[in-house]
């Protein structure tokens, strides 16, 4: 790769008005400026570009040779056209600022773009193209617009300024596209043109980006032609890219999130105890849920309970078991309140008391009661003796 130090020298006369290259001259020949200093810069990363307009009351230097590609597009976006073509003293100018480069190994070139007529004397260029052959600068004209009227002095100038071949002259037809041609020329291909360098690559590289913008990228489409602003595309380009990124970064972090859920619920059903089956996991979280521990199905239901259902729930209390077989939930008692017990009078109260075996019956259906336990036998005995108090009393009476 070739170590250059290369100022692009623009014609922002008011000649480049003129519309016979699409859009107009300025802009065909900002975007080759583009273009060239995007292969420039890529070629080699120690490569370093300046820009130079040639019209006005004198030629100005807008940026000194440097490796940063965005200030030379912003300075092509900002130039106005004003005055005429000083080429010579332009020359000079672009000479004294190649001079003072900060990498004295680079080789120095010069690229001019002419698009207007040339009133310089036709001596007064080959004495300059000689001096800058003396230093050793390389020059690189494009010709445009005015390409026969400025033909022979320009081919004056490349032929004093040409050694070993390093120098080159480009013709532009007018409503061919000023970038494209340059493609296949030396000026992107190297020194020789039969082979395709390291300098060659990197402008088709740029060549491929350019298109990418202009066609979209990654499936999203950008209005406009993309030719009336180089630098707005690239920047639109630029902010796709970071667009991407972001939604790249922001699906894994949804993989994360997801891989996370997944091992707190692993860690959950191992914690739960390795033996235990899934649905026998997922049971015990209910239980352990608030909403389905026994003292809530108490409260819940203890307003809604009738007179059997709050005699089974006395007796669960009594006997300090609160396993949740022994409390009957809402679903449970909805047969009680669909068939209410009804109500007996007191004789057949008497009556069933007086029956020995009504009160073991009823127990024996109760869920959880052991007849045979003594503490089920306590409120049975304690009706026995009532009963036989109550008819002694009644004896007496009579």
């Amino acid at each position: 790769m070739v170590l250059e130090a290369t100022i692009i020298c623009i014609d922002n006369s008011e000649y480049v008005r003129n519309s016979d290259y699409h859009p107009t001259r300025l802009q065909a020949e900002a975007d080759a400026v583009n273009l060239l200093a995007g292969a420039k810069t890529q070629s080699n990363p120690e490569n370093s570009v300046g820009v130079l307009c040639l019209a006005g009351k004198v030629p100005r230097v807008l940026v000194t040779p440097t490796d940063d590609l965005g200030q030379v597009l912003n300075s092509v976006h900002g130039i106005s056209v004003e005055g005429a073509v000083n080429l010579p003293t332009g020359v000079q100018v672009a000479h004294l600022a190649l001079k003072h480069r900060q990498n004295k190994h680079q080789r120095m070139r010069i690229v001019l773009f002419v698009g207007s007529p040339v009133h310089a004397d036709k001596n007064k260029l080959a004495a300059v193209g000689k001096k800058l052959r003396k230093c050793n600068v390389a020059v690189d004209i494009v010709s445009f617009g005015e390409v026969q009227g400025n033909a022979e002095k320009l081919e004056a100038f490349i032929n004093a300024v040409n050694k070993n071949n390093n120098s080159n002259l480009v013709t532009v037809r007018p409503g061919a596209v000023i970038a494209d041609v340059l493609l296949n020329t030396p000026m992107f291909l190297g020194e020789d043109a039969s082979a395709v360098s390291a300098s060659g690559f990197a402008a088709a590289a740029a060549a491929a980006s350019s298109h990418a913008a202009l066609q979209g990228f990654a499936g999203e489409t950008i209005s406009g032609d993309g030719s009336e602003d180089p630098a707005l595309m690239l920047a639109l380009r630029v902010s796709l890219e970071e667009e991407r990124a972001r939604r790249e970064a922001q699906a894994g972090a949804k993989e994360e999130l997801l891989e996370l859920d997944d091992k707190n619920a692993s860690v959950a059903a191992a914690s739960a105890g390795p033996g235990l089956p899934s649905d026998t996991t997922e049971n015990f979280t209910k239980i352990s849920s608030p909403s389905s521990s026994p003292c809530a199905l108490g409260t819940e239901n203890a307003l809604t309970m009738d007179e059997d259902a709050l005699l089974q729930h006395a007796f669960a209390l009594s006997l300090g078991d609160l396993d949740t077989s022994l409390i009957r939930t809402e679903e449970d008692l909805e047969p009680h309140k669909s068939n209410p017990v009804p109500l007996q009078s007191k004789e057949d109260e008497s009556e069933h008391i007086s029956d020995t075996g009504y009160v073991p019956s009823t127990l024996t259906a109760l869920p959880g009661v052991i007849p045979e336990d003594r503490m089920d036998r306590m409120p049975q005995e304690t009706l026995e003796n009532e009963h036989q108090a109550r008819k002694s009393e009644e004896d007496k009476d009579q």
